[in-house]
């Protein structure tokens, strides 16, 4: 059994073809699909999908690329979510200064916030990183030691972030189809990650692993990932799916239960 740690399944670029999409993935094993949040425009694709299928599991939270100067109004719009809603964690969340830096103000802010909102609901995070671990890793400080938990998703880092993150305590690291990149530094990276502290991810419909780089990814793809993972980490493809579900049911709590495919 597999599971998809993070997945947009929602987006318009599985509108014609969904149920296909998630039957193919299934019939490779694939039981679970983790759907984070991006903006408030998403909200209501997300909880039509995970309301019809109940191995679809949401997540929500206000992606630091949706975050502006008039962030508030959406911000308190998803935090009121948590309050009649049912999700397996906070995300994506995080801080993105690969675009635009002109609202890292207001990002870490948002990040801020959402931390909180975490730690009040007891979820864990999705925390997305680009060219920002610095940053990250600045607001994460001020809340050290008060049971913060999550996944770093589609981790970028290296040995020094890796360190600084399992020094930190309570979370996994997130591997998708850059893994499977020719130039990609990930695959010496994970040599240095205990099975463990790793998630499967595939990010759909973004960073499709090879060889299907540069087309819409699939949750169907998984099983690529997590072969390429076995070969890195000198594992077999049963240790590798066995772990990283264990992995994911531990971290996003779920309730393993009988699928009707």
């Amino acid at each position: 059994m597999l599971i998809d740690t993070h997945t947009h399944l929602y987006l318009p670029d599985f509108a014609q073809d969904l149920d296909d999409v998630i039957a193919e993935a299934q019939r490779l094993g694939v039981e679970f699909f983790i759907l984070p949040n991006v903006d408030c425009d998403t909200i209501q694709p997300l909880l039509n999908l995970t309301n019809r299928l109940h191995y679809c599991l949401p997540a929500i939270g206000l992606h630091p690329t949706s975050v502006v100067g008039n962030f508030q109004p959406c911000l308190d719009k998803i935090k009121a979510m948590f309050l009649t809603g049912s999700f397996v964690a906070v995300g994506e969340i995080g801080i993105d200064l690969y675009w635009d830096k002109t609202f890292i103000k207001e990002q870490k802010e948002v990040f801020s916030q959402q931390l909180e909102v975490a730690l009040h609901k007891h979820l864990p995070v999705i925390i997305h990183c680009r060219d920002a671990f610095s940053e990250i890793f600045d607001v994460l400080t001020m809340f050290r030691g008060r049971g913060l938990e999550g996944v770093f998703h589609s981790f970028s880092g290296g040995l020094d972030e890796v360190l600084w993150i399992r020094n930190f305590g309570g979370f996994y690291f997130g591997v998708g189809g850059v893994l499977t990149f020719k130039n990609s530094n990930l695959k010496n990276t994970v040599k240095e990650i205990p099975i463990e502290e790793i998630v499967l991810e595939t990010d759909a419909p973004y960073l499709a692993p090879v060889p299907y780089r540069g087309k819409r990814n699939s949750s169907a793809y998984i099983p690529l990932i997590a072969n390429s993972l076995a070969t890195y980490k000198s594992l077999t493809f049963e240790d590798v799916s066995k772990q990283t579900t264990e992995n994911a049911k531990n971290l996003f709590n779920i309730k393993l239960m009988s699928i009707c495919h």
